[in-house]
């Protein structure tokens, strides 16, 4: 079984068209359709073109049809008025992004109490044709516009990978989204597979689930969690929260580390609220057996009180900002 949207292939566009002027006009457009559609149901004016072809077939719709009428859906989204269209067609670079693989990988310094460097986080940052740099925002906008997430997590992915090699026995905590993994033993093979022929050692590699409380489907977190598990990995959860429902996650899923989220440890010394939500975060850390980790650190008072309160790992740009190479603390 192959991994479907792991690859960046020529895009899909599906349309769909109904109106008075559309049906009239339908007849006249249809040798055009025809000779390039992938798939054409006539009685429904239902019809797929690759991406080329449905720019030409757009750019007729302007000018002769009632676009109001018109939508147009790509694989694995909903459908879309017409008039979106155009900012499909504008982000294609992404695609070029992903098949030639310009990701470039930063590091960021996660310490220990007494801080020295336990880690780093690998960060994605990509390159657009002129060798200039696209930040993460820019980038995973434009591949979920287009339908691209899959490919672009996976190539992230293995790109850390490679990275993570260098480091000299360094754990590297390494992103994924667990909704651009519809199948860990298909999806997964290739990182997998990366990893391997490398000799990184599997407990090295720490992979960090990512808007942790954005997570819906926990049995298939839990699937891929055991995969990575399975072959000796460890994993992590990031911006981690109190509410019920995460606390109860918890529990299912054990991770090995636990993120607290930066917005409950910057000012964390002066503010009553974030010091309980803090020690509640690591009481339950500490309850499961996971390394409490306080990101975005960047004032000295708040890693001395966290530091106090029993956190053992530290990140944020007190310690260092993601850099292009590995910075070790002395």
């Amino acid at each position: 079984m192959e991994c479907s949207g792991c690859a960046v292939r020529d895009l899909i566009v599906e349309f769909k068209m109904d109106g008075d002027l559309n049906n009239q006009v339908f007849p006249d457009i249809i040798e055009f359709i025809q000779s390039r559609t992938l798939k054409l149901e006539e009685n429904n004016r239902h019809f797929t073109l690759r991406e080329n072809d449905a720019k030409d077939f757009v750019d007729y719709s302007i000018d002769h049809l009632d676009i109001t009428k018109i939508s147009y859906k790509i694989p694995n989204k909903d459908w879309q008025p017409f008039y979106k269209i155009e900012e499909l067609f504008k982000v294609e670079w992404v695609d070029s992004v992903i098949r030639n693989e310009q990701v470039i990988i930063y590091y960021q310094p996660i310490v220990d109490k007494n801080n020295k460097t336990y880690a780093y986080e690998l960060l994605s940052r990509f390159l657009d044709e002129d060798g200039e740099i696209l930040y993460p925002g820019q980038i995973f906008s434009a591949a979920k516009e287009r339908g691209r997430l899959y490919a672009l997590d996976r190539i992230c992915r293995m790109t850390a990978v490679k990275y993570a090699a260098k480091l000299d026995n360094k754990k590297a905590f390494i992103n994924f989204i667990p909704t651009s993994i519809y199948s860990p033993e298909h999806c997964l093979k290739s990182t997998n597979e990366v990893a391997n022929r490398l000799g990184v050692n599997p407990r090295n590699l720490v992979f960090e689930v990512v808007e942790t409380e954005k997570i819906e489907d926990v049995n298939h977190l839990k699937k891929i969690l055991a995969f990575y598990k399975a072959r000796g990995y460890q994993y992590a959860l990031d911006d981690v929260g109190v509410g019920h429902s995460t606390l109860q996650m918890l529990e299912d899923i054990k991770p090995h580390y636990m993120k607290l989220d930066m917005k409950y440890v910057q000012g964390v010394t002066s503010d009553k609220e974030k010091q309980r939500v803090a020690l509640q975060f690591l009481e339950k850390a500490l309850e499961i057996h996971s390394i409490p980790l306080a990101e975005g650190v960047e004032q000295k008072e708040d890693f001395e009180w966290l530091k106090d309160a029993g956190y053992q790992l530290f990140q944020g740009y007190y310690f260092g900002k993601p850099l292009p190479h590995p910075l070790e603390y002395k």
